[in-house]
Protein backbone atom coordinates (compact mmCIF):
# COMPACT_ATOMS: atom_id res chain seq x y z
CA UNK A 1 0.00 0.00 0.00
CA UNK A 2 1.42 3.51 -0.85
CA UNK A 3 1.88 6.14 1.54
CA UNK A 4 -0.70 8.45 -0.02
CA UNK A 5 -2.68 8.11 -2.86
CA UNK A 6 -1.40 9.35 -6.40
CA UNK A 7 -1.76 9.29 -9.75
CA UNK A 8 0.59 8.87 -12.71
CA UNK A 9 0.38 13.03 -12.85
CA UNK A 10 1.66 13.24 -9.40
CA UNK A 11 4.30 10.71 -10.15
CA UNK A 12 5.77 13.30 -13.10
CA UNK A 13 4.86 16.35 -10.82
CA UNK A 14 7.20 14.71 -8.34
CA UNK A 15 9.98 13.80 -10.42
CA UNK A 16 10.42 17.32 -11.80
CA UNK A 17 10.12 18.34 -8.01
CA UNK A 18 12.79 16.52 -6.93
CA UNK A 19 15.12 16.84 -9.91
CA UNK A 20 14.38 20.45 -9.40
CA UNK A 21 15.23 20.67 -5.91
CA UNK A 22 18.15 18.47 -5.36
CA UNK A 23 19.62 16.92 -8.52
CA UNK A 24 23.03 17.84 -7.53
CA UNK A 25 22.31 15.94 -4.50
CA UNK A 26 22.26 12.65 -6.22
CA UNK A 27 19.17 10.32 -5.81
CA UNK A 28 19.09 10.26 -2.27
CA UNK A 29 18.98 13.80 -1.85
CA UNK A 30 15.95 13.77 -4.41
CA UNK A 31 14.45 11.10 -2.22
CA UNK A 32 14.88 13.47 0.62
CA UNK A 33 13.25 15.92 -0.90
CA UNK A 34 10.37 13.58 -2.18
CA UNK A 35 9.90 12.31 1.53
CA UNK A 36 9.34 16.25 2.44
CA UNK A 37 6.73 15.97 -0.13
CA UNK A 38 4.71 12.67 1.19
CA UNK A 39 4.90 14.40 4.79
CA UNK A 40 3.38 17.32 3.52
CA UNK A 41 0.24 15.43 1.64
CA UNK A 42 0.28 13.38 5.10
CA UNK A 43 -0.22 15.54 7.93
CA UNK A 44 -3.25 17.61 8.38
CA UNK A 45 -1.51 20.45 10.44
CA UNK A 46 0.12 23.89 10.98
CA UNK A 47 0.77 25.04 7.01
CA UNK A 48 -0.30 22.21 5.78
CA UNK A 49 -3.89 21.69 6.73
CA UNK A 50 -5.16 22.60 3.24
CA UNK A 51 -2.65 20.27 0.94
CA UNK A 52 -4.11 17.16 0.45
CA UNK A 53 -2.43 15.50 -2.70
CA UNK A 54 0.93 16.01 -4.40
CA UNK A 55 -0.27 19.19 -6.93
CA UNK A 56 -1.42 20.75 -3.58
CA UNK A 57 1.97 20.55 -1.74
CA UNK A 58 3.73 21.91 -4.87
CA UNK A 59 2.05 24.87 -6.21
CA UNK A 60 1.01 26.10 -2.53
CA UNK A 61 1.52 29.67 -1.72
CA UNK A 62 2.91 30.86 1.49
CA UNK A 63 3.48 34.74 1.91
CA UNK A 64 2.49 35.94 -1.29
CA UNK A 65 5.34 33.21 -2.48
CA UNK A 66 5.46 29.46 -4.06
CA UNK A 67 6.53 27.20 -0.93
CA UNK A 68 9.24 25.75 -3.43
CA UNK A 69 11.73 27.65 -4.98
CA UNK A 70 11.74 25.56 -8.14
CA UNK A 71 8.23 26.66 -8.83
CA UNK A 72 8.49 30.45 -8.60
CA UNK A 73 12.18 30.32 -10.04
CA UNK A 74 11.71 28.26 -13.18
CA UNK A 75 14.72 26.38 -13.62
CA UNK A 76 14.59 22.49 -13.93
CA UNK A 77 11.13 22.11 -12.74
CA UNK A 78 9.40 23.22 -16.17
CA UNK A 79 11.76 20.51 -17.84
CA UNK A 80 9.85 16.59 -18.69
CA UNK A 81 10.37 14.30 -15.93
CA UNK A 82 13.03 11.95 -17.04
CA UNK A 83 12.57 8.11 -15.79
CA UNK A 84 15.35 8.05 -13.52
CA UNK A 85 13.28 10.56 -12.00
CA UNK A 86 9.60 9.13 -11.89
CA UNK A 87 11.34 5.83 -10.47
CA UNK A 88 12.49 7.86 -7.83
CA UNK A 89 9.26 9.25 -7.21
CA UNK A 90 7.37 6.09 -7.05
CA UNK A 91 9.77 5.12 -4.96
CA UNK A 92 9.16 7.89 -2.30
CA UNK A 93 5.46 7.47 -2.90
CA UNK A 94 5.18 3.93 -2.47
CA UNK A 95 7.65 3.11 0.69
CA UNK A 96 10.75 5.00 1.05
CA UNK A 97 11.74 7.47 3.82
CA UNK A 98 14.79 7.71 5.96
CA UNK A 99 16.09 10.24 8.37
CA UNK A 100 16.76 12.98 8.57
CA UNK A 101 13.73 14.04 6.64
CA UNK A 102 11.74 11.03 7.89
CA UNK A 103 9.69 13.05 9.75
CA UNK A 104 10.31 16.44 7.86
CA UNK A 105 7.78 19.38 6.67
CA UNK A 106 11.25 21.59 5.97
CA UNK A 107 14.09 21.72 4.60
CA UNK A 108 16.15 24.40 2.43
CA UNK A 109 19.91 24.87 1.54
CA UNK A 110 21.30 27.69 3.75
CA UNK A 111 24.75 29.71 2.49
CA UNK A 112 26.32 28.66 6.02
CA UNK A 113 25.46 26.17 8.42
CA UNK A 114 22.82 24.76 9.41
CA UNK A 115 20.44 26.72 12.23
CA UNK A 116 19.20 24.83 15.10
CA UNK A 117 16.07 26.11 14.30
CA UNK A 118 14.20 27.11 11.33
CA UNK A 119 10.86 29.08 12.17
CA UNK A 120 10.86 27.63 15.15
CA UNK A 121 10.88 23.64 13.84
CA UNK A 122 14.07 21.87 15.12
CA UNK A 123 16.64 20.88 12.93
CA UNK A 124 17.05 17.03 12.41
CA UNK A 125 19.83 16.54 10.19
CA UNK A 126 21.50 17.41 6.89
CA UNK A 127 22.00 15.86 3.58
CA UNK A 128 25.25 17.36 1.67
CA UNK A 129 23.55 20.41 1.20
CA UNK A 130 19.75 20.41 2.57
CA UNK A 131 19.03 21.15 6.16
CA UNK A 132 16.05 19.37 7.50
CA UNK A 133 13.61 20.35 9.98
CA UNK A 134 10.78 18.45 11.73
CA UNK A 135 7.79 20.14 13.54
CA UNK A 136 7.93 20.54 17.27
CA UNK A 137 6.61 17.72 19.27
CA UNK A 138 3.06 17.86 19.97
CA UNK A 139 2.37 20.14 17.40
CA UNK A 140 1.71 18.10 14.21
CA UNK A 141 1.21 14.19 15.63
CA UNK A 142 -0.10 13.09 12.30
CA UNK A 143 3.48 13.16 10.26
CA UNK A 144 4.93 10.42 12.81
Amino acid sequence: MPRIQYKDSDVDLMARMMRAEAEGEGPQGMLYVGNVIVNRVRVDCLDFRDVRNVHDVIFQIQGNNYSFEAVQKGNLFYHRAREKEKQLAKKALDYWTDHPARFALWYFNPYGPCPATWYNQPFTGQFKNHCFYEPIGGTCDSVY
